[in-house]
């Protein structure tokens, strides 16, 4: 096997949030989801147009129209063209952007826009036609992947016996379109080594994809509020934020509800929506714990920070996260950890957690019930959290892409 060359930014893991950058670029994110899409890829992307902006740089994004007519809007300083699209069929709410004759239209918008530089956030529609106008145009392109094959089995309904074929499938499809840019990024190591694993030859930086820690931070004197605010009795409290999907396994969260409840009166709040909501329901009042897991659906934004100010340990049962996002938001506010020992997952256990083996619903509620009852435990877990989360500000993140989009200006790019 090719071993890929992971790269650590400094810029990531050891140095101070840097100051904005000088002259601005003019930047064109291309990305085949963006809000109002629910995902952490939307979410990060939004973070990162707007944060370059706020910088200085003029920053272009294009994508799937929300509603499916071409459009153009402009919120956070970024000017945001809006590509035909149609209902994805194997996904409830998601648009995909129509590919007849989008090669063309990407060409145009470059020309428009003039950018500098081109970076994508995924190699489906959207991302390949940007790579492939940006090539044409002779623009350098940076490439971050958020993709793992198990994030769209449950909706593709790929059945069990399919999955590894057509997960290799994938990755090639995944490899032909990012051996096309001149940069490749994706959140962590773990998910670097993941692109080696999976065929991909070419030079892999980790940077972070960087949370607000002015946004994210413990706020104990919200508790009370919290309860109040999103209708919770006031009990201890195990949260999870992100999506209601396969991936996530959320029945082993609740299966170890049942376990923990024999030591303490606990609930589990599931902050999100999708597909598993109505089966976790079903599990919840089979299993007799059905009045302590409560379904807060989709929750704004603006009011997560809250949400968080509710919990005493966070959960991540999942087991294809590249990074996990709400679980670095989880640590920055102050939490205690109890995630699976999956992907890139123990990279951000260390001390302020613990982790468990995917499926091992004992361990997981052991390892909840320990920190419920363990004030003191609790505390120094909470400490640990804050201590993992700091180099994670997406300051640094967004300083090390400036300084990408940098480096290639001044190099040749690939034809």
């Amino acid at each position: 096997m090719t071993a890929v060359h992971i790269l650590n930014s400094p810029n990531t893991e050891n140095a101070g949030p840097a100051s904005p950058a000088g002259p601005g670029r003019r930047v064109l994110i291309a990305t085949d989801t963006y809000p109002p899409d629910v995902n952490g890829a939307a979410y990060f992307t939004h973070r990162l147009a707007a944060g370059l902006a706020e910088r200085g740089d003029d920053v272009h994004v294009v994508c799937a129209s929300d509603t499916g007519p071409p459009r153009g809007d402009s919120a956070d300083g970024v000017t945001v063209h809006r590509l035909r699209s149609a209902p994805l069929l194997v996904h409830p709410t998601m648009r995909v952007s129509v590919p007849a004759g989008l090669g063309r239209t990407m060409s145009r918008l470059i020309e428009r826009v003039r950018p500098d530089v081109v970076h994508i956030q995924g190699h489906f529609v959207v991302g390949r036609a940007a790579v492939g106008a940006a090539r044409r145009a002779g623009l350098p392109v940076v490439a971050t992947n958020h993709f793992m094959p198990d994030n769209l089995f449950q909706f593709a309904h790929v059945p069990a016996g399919l999955r590894d074929r057509v997960g290799r499938m994938a990755w090639r499809d995944f490899t032909r379109v990012f051996s096309r840019a001149d940069r490749v990024t994706t959140p962590t190591r773990i998910a670097a080594g993941l692109l080696s694993a999976k065929g991909f030859t070419g030079e892999v930086e980790a940077v972070s994809c960087g949370i607000d820690l002015h946004r994210f931070q413990p706020r104990p004197w919200d508790r009370s509020r919290a309860f109040e605010r999103f209708g919770l009795p006031d009990l201890p409290t195990i949260l999870f934020v992100g999506r209601l999907d396969e991936e996530k396994c959320l029945d082993d969260l609740v299966l170890a509800l049942s376990q923990v409840l024999n030591r303490v009166d606990a609930q589990v709040v599931l902050a999100g929506t999708g597909g598993r909501r109505a089966a976790l329901e079903r599990l919840a009042a089979r299993t007799g714990v059905g009045e302590r897991v409560r379904f807060l659906g989709f929750v704004a934004d603006a009011d997560l920070p809250l949400v968080y100010a509710a919990a005493d340990v966070f959960a991540m049962p999942g087991t294809a996260e590249l990074q996990s996002i709400a679980t670095l938001e989880a640590m920055a506010s102050g939490l205690p950890v109890v995630a699976a020992d999956a992907m890139a997952l123990p990279h951000l256990v260390d001390g302020n957690g613990r982790l468990y083996a995917p499926g091992d619903v004992r361990a997981m509620a052991r390892h909840l019930t320990a920190i419920l009852t363990d004030p003191g435990l609790r505390a120094a877990m909470g400490r640990a959290s804050l201590a993992l989360a700091a180099p994670h500000d997406h300051r640094r993140s967004l300083a090390r892409f400036e300084e990408i989009y940098a480096e290639l200006a001044t190099r040749s790019v690939k034809a």
